[in-house]
């Protein structure tokens, strides 16, 4: 049943969200503003409706009273391309970083160009970094908050990469509160994974945290703490399997 899910929703991102894509592509008579909420409409009515009734893969959030009035420094847990879709859904109006290389992809790299985004080349070392502050920056400046996946690439279930600095710097640099998310998509949405698996996804938003007089560091550190520590808190599970297999591993090597 799931896999015939999975193909349904294969067709539908093929015959129906890719040209939707590409026809973002046309409008750049729009503003700015005009195009990001056309666009997030239709995704938060369509894309989360093929989500819901065609996966079966539904989804609950707390925490919305922690988002500032002001834009924001989002640093979110990323697990699949569930939150890639729909964080827009319920979060104020808000740019994403991504490869530039993504640009080029046709239909939905070309819609992707339209809409707020923060782009960047990962073989700029430090100057990527300055793209972020610089390009994040002016964005919010306009009323954009910016959401960023400080991991860096889709991690499993119970996984945990080292956490990326950019966001952080972003948010001290430009004065912005900085804003952590946890959540489980990857639980339904399995990194990789063509087949999904019915289920309520979980979206954990956490008190905003000051970046006034304090470091990058301070700052990235205190945001992994908490995205970490809420993980363990709400999906338990998940983490006592990864210690389980750990432990099992440390056994046979010795």
């Amino acid at each position: 049943m799931n896999l015939l899910r999975s193909l349904v929703f294969a067709l539908f991102l093929l015959f129906v969200f890719l040209p939707f894509t590409g026809f973002v592509a046309l409008t750049r008579w729009m503003s700015l503003r005009q195009r990001y909420d056309f666009v997030t409409g239709w995704n938060a009515r369509y894309t989360l409706g093929a989500f819901r009734r065609l996966l079966g893969i539904t989804h609950r959030v707390q925490g919305l009273e922690n988002i500032p009035a002001e834009p924001v420094v989002f640093l979110a847990k990323h697990q699949s391309a569930w939150e890639t879709l729909a964080l827009a859904a319920f979060l104020p109006p808000s740019a994403y970083v991504a490869k530039r290389e993504l640009l080029r992809i046709p239909f939905f790299g070309w819609g992707m160009a339209q809409m707020p985004i923060v782009t960047i080349d990962r073989s700029a070392g430090k100057d990527a970094l300055r793209q972020v502050v610089e390009q994040g920056g002016a964005l919010m400046n306009e009323g954009y908050s910016v959401v960023i996946f400080p991991e860096g690439t889709r991690t499993a279930v119970g996984g945990q990469r080292r956490y990326k600095i950019g966001g952080a710097t972003l948010a001290v640099e430009t004065g912005r509160k900085v804003v952590p998310i946890a959540h489980n998509a990857g639980e339904f949405w399995p990194r990789n994974a063509f087949v999904k698996r019915p289920g309520e996804i979980t979206v954990s938003i956490g008190p905003a945290i000051e970046t006034a007089g304090r470091s990058a560091e301070t700052v990235n550190a205190e945001a992994a703490a908490w995205i970490e520590g809420e993980m363990h808190r709400l999906f338990p599970q998940h983490y006592r399997q990864s210690l389980g297999s750990k432990r099992e591993a440390a056994r046979v090597a010795h």
